[in-house]
């Protein structure tokens, strides 16, 4: 009897060292600075470009302008410029922390003389060029169909991070690509959906 209590116990104790089937997967990794710091909600950074473009070199940082209306403004990466800081918000911001792959809006940390929001949003098609250009005029938070173009998401790319355009907020379809450039006929540096990403980094700001 004893030697059948002895190995019931054994058994449970084994068991309970062991991940149960179907427990829910590990949490994405946490995105981290230049510093290896782990990213905050509501701290303000800089996005970094660290991609090269042939006779261009590397890119500067990021900023807004004014491309074919007054308004609402358009992101584009100037060379020679530090850069915005910007706020990266996930769909729970309470967590703190922001990590690779999840839905999140981004925001430029600056005031404008547009009535527009400075939060990221994907562009309507420009037929023109044939492109779907980052602007801004979107919506904090409120996730789903009605917001779609206003998530992004930071994925890993190589040793460092790239920006990609596929939320996951909606069942509703939608585009998935990464945010690349498109130099305009002015010379802007457009920021755009595109198969070649601009590989990036996060600085605090």
């Amino acid at each position: 009897m004893k030697t059948t209590l002895l190995a019931f116990a054994t058994l449970l104790i084994a068991l309970s060292t062991q991940p149960l089937l179907g427990a829910a997967d590990a949490s994405p990794e946490q995105v981290v600075d230049t510093f290896g710091k782990k990213l905050r909600v509501g701290s303000n950074y800089y996005i970094v470009p660290v991609s090269t473009y042939p006779k261009r070199g590397t890119l500067g940082g990021l900023a807004l302008a004014s491309i074919g209306q007054m308004c609402p403004l358009d992101v584009v990466a100037v060379r020679g410029y530090p850069g915005l800081p910007l706020t990266f918000t996930p769909i729970d911001p309470k967590k703190g922390v922001v990590r690779v792959s999840s839905d999140l809006n981004i925001q430029l940390s600056t005031k404008t003389k547009c009535p527009q929001s400075t939060v990221w949003q994907l562009d309507h098609f420009d037929a023109k060029t044939g492109q779907w250009f980052v602007t801004t005029g979107g919506v904090l938070g409120n996730p789903g169909w009605q917001t779609l173009r206003n998530w992004f998401k930071i994925k890993k790319y190589d040793a460092d991070y790239k920006l990609r355009y596929c939320p996951t907020v909606s069942t509703y379809k939608h585009l998935c690509k990464d945010v690349g450039l498109y130099v305009d006929e002015y010379g802007n540096n457009r920021l755009a959906l595109s198969d070649v990403p601009i590989k990036v980094r996060f600085q605090k700001a």
